[in-house]
């Protein structure tokens, strides 16, 4: 059956008393969309990875909010929608962030049905604004792909990259992926080097999926390659997402970007973090100490989902089954080691002073 999606084409978009998103752990085989009307299907489209990417989480937490106000029978009722969201996943900071700013609005009014109208016109701006402050990341980092082919214009801008930060984990144009998009609409040639980004696989199923579809070169590569990489010369720069930005600069990201910041800093490759300002943690100054992480189930570890000949999906088991696994899913790179952080409001150095810069209304 057919699937019909918004123009322009997006992650997430309304329908009648509800809304449907990708569901990404179909991709990068069956493209699929689910339904989702109620507080309790929001909370689990997050829990369960159907949306993934902090400016995502956060858009369906904005529905979710707007659907549990749907279903409360009071205003109070506004204290447990928020709590049921805010437990659905730890780290990402765009969720928390969001909800914040929904709840100072909210919780002023006096009338169940204002705060219903109210929640759903954030939600809707919410969304619009991922879409610009995505579209601006990449009008900020084009730059430095535009002063990298001027340095080398006989061959394609090598860039590295680990999880997924494309337009499947915003609304349009993603971060990693806004200033690559823009590149080859200057006629840039650009050639990303996917991280497969084990465990879950969402560099080799969601980023390779997303470039195919934009026409961008790429090629998939194991975890531990891009060490290897980077000494002989094939990195000219890696751009990672992030999930929460410290006021110091310290990001936390999927697991394995930490490596690749030691080896970037190692071979003298620039590293940057790609984020919406709605990333940045202000209430946070030490990234290791103060950023809770996600430990999740051995499961995503000791199995593999994979394509069969026929088409079918079906998962593998790759360790002894009595086997244990520990399921850690992000580190945090220190600012020490990142050149410089990509925002919708520009480029700046990974400490407080330099985002502050950026950023004065956080003084």
């Amino acid at each position: 059956m057919a699937v019909v999606t918004p123009k322009p084409f997006r992650t997430l978009w309304e329908i009648k008393d509800g809304i449907q998103v990708i569901d990404q752990r179909k991709l990068p085989h069956h493209f699929e969309v689910v339904n989702i009307f109620t507080l309790e299907q929001s909370v689990w489209a997050i829990k369960e990875m159907v949306v993934r990417g902090a400016p995502l989480i956060a858009c369906t937490g904005a529905y979710g909010l707007y659907f549990g106000l749907m279903e409360a029978k009071k205003t109070s009722d506004l204290s447990g929608i928020l709590t049921a969201i805010r437990n659905s996943r730890p780290t990402a900071v765009n969720l928390f962030n969001t909800l914040d700013r929904m709840e100072q609005e909210l919780s002023p009014l006096q009338e169940l049905g204002e705060m219903q109208k109210k929640a759903l016109a954030l939600a809707r701006l919410i969304v619009e604004e991922d879409v610009e402050i995505c579209r601006s990341i990449g009008v900020q980092g084009l730059p430095l792909l535009e002063d990298i082919y001027r340095k080398n214009p006989n061959r394609p801008v090598q860039i590295l990259t680990h999880c997924n930060a494309g337009m499947l984990g915003c609304i349009e144009w993603g971060t990693i992926s806004s200033p690559i998009y823009q590149a080859k609409e200057k006629g840039i040639p650009v050639h990303v080097w996917v991280d497969e980004t084990r465990p879950r696989n969402q560099g080799a199923n969601l980023t390779a999926w997303e470039l195919t579809k934009h026409g961008i070169d790429h090629t998939v590569i194991v975890d531990n390659t891009g060490g290897h990489l980077m000494q002989h010369g094939m990195v000219d720069i890696c751009i990672v997402g992030a999930d929460r930005v410290t006021r110091n600069g310290d990001t936390a990201n999927k697991i394995g970007t930490y490596l690749k910041a030691l080896a970037a800093k190692d071979n003298a490759i620039p590293f940057y973090i790609a984020l919406p300002s709605t990333t940045i943690d202000w209430n946070s100054f030490n990234g290791l100490k103060e950023i809770e992480i996600e430990e999740r189930h051995e499961d995503e570890v000791k199995y593999v989902w994979g394509a069969r000949e026929d088409g079918t999906i079906d998962k593998v088991l790759i360790t002894p089954k009595t086997s244990k696994a520990l399921n850690i899913g992000f580190d945090v790179t220190p600012n020490r080691l990142i050149t410089g952080l990509i925002t919708d409001r520009g480029v700046c150095a990974a400490n407080e002073e330099s985002l502050l810069n950026l950023f004065p209304e956080k003084h």
